[in-house]
């Protein structure tokens, strides 16, 4: 298991290209193309959904959110004229710079995940807006490019949040054993992470004799983990690789 996260600094300066990225995509597409990673949205719903969850978890960083919130309503300036998505996605990232730019990463605030401190949120905001960039690029049939770092630690964020995400995961609680090791190696950093499958929950372990490893590069972990893609090589137990693609949507 790796040491993350990376630098505060990082994810700010990430969730800021990322989303320009992002609005490059959309800007001139037709947003009624239907998105082939999430068949259920439009290019439009897309870019408001990455817009609206920018916008919101820079409310939770701007009022020092210490409970979990009854509500998550936020102001989005939605809806949108035609041609307007890019420029409104661009003023979220802007709006989510400056309460960044000002924050103390390590205050407690609440989270949902493992980490109870505000990077936590920033950690989500880059990787949350980076895969549906990546959504956004297939749509209208860019070469998407990621960086090989930000990938892997994509990879670590998924594991450490996962186990909490069974609210609005519920098949995660499937994934339970009886001390099964899954792990996933990148061939091109070689980080490795081992996820162990108990009665009663499943984590990251720091190492251990895996029964089933999925291989890929950083990049190709990362959207194999959030079901980009569901044909990685992997060696050992096929019950195991089976169980854990069946039930790790997060």
């Amino acid at each position: 298991m790796t040491v993350h996260p990376l630098p505060f600094a990082t994810y700010v300066d990430a969730i800021e290209s990322e989303t320009a990225l992002f609005a490059e995509a959309v800007d001139g597409a037709d947003l009624e193309a239907k998105v082939p990673s999430c068949p259920d949205w439009n290019l439009a719903h897309l870019t408001e959904h990455v817009g609206m969850v920018q916008r919101w978890f820079t409310k939770l960083l701007a009022e020092d959110t210490q409970e979990r919130p009854a509500s998550r309503d936020v102001e989005t300036g939605l809806p949108l004229a035609p041609g307007q998505h890019p420029a409104w996605l661009l003023t979220g990232a802007a709006k989510a710079r400056a309460v960044l730019d000002g924050l103390d990463s390590n205050r407690p605030m609440w989270t949902w995940g493992v980490d109870g401190r505000a990077q936590f949120w920033a950690r989500r905001m880059l990787f949350e807006t980076l895969v549906h960039r990546w959504d956004a690029e297939l749509t209208v049939g860019k070469e998407s490019v990621v960086d090989t770092t930000l990938a892997a630690d994509g990879v670590d964020e998924y594991l450490v949040n996962m186990p909490h995400s069974w609210i609005f995961a519920p098949k995660t609680a499937n994934l339970r054993g009886n001390g099964e090791v899954i792990a996933f190696h990148s061939t091109d950093t070689g980080e490795e992470w081992h996820v162990q499958l108990r009665e009663d929950s499943f984590g990251l372990i720091p190492g251990g004799l895996p029964d089933a490893t999925v291989k890929g590069t950083a990049v190709e972990l990362l959207l194999f983990l959030v079901r980009r893609t569901t044909d990685l090589p992997y060696a050992g137990s096929r019950e195991l690789y089976e169980l854990w693609t069946a039930n790790s949507e997060f």
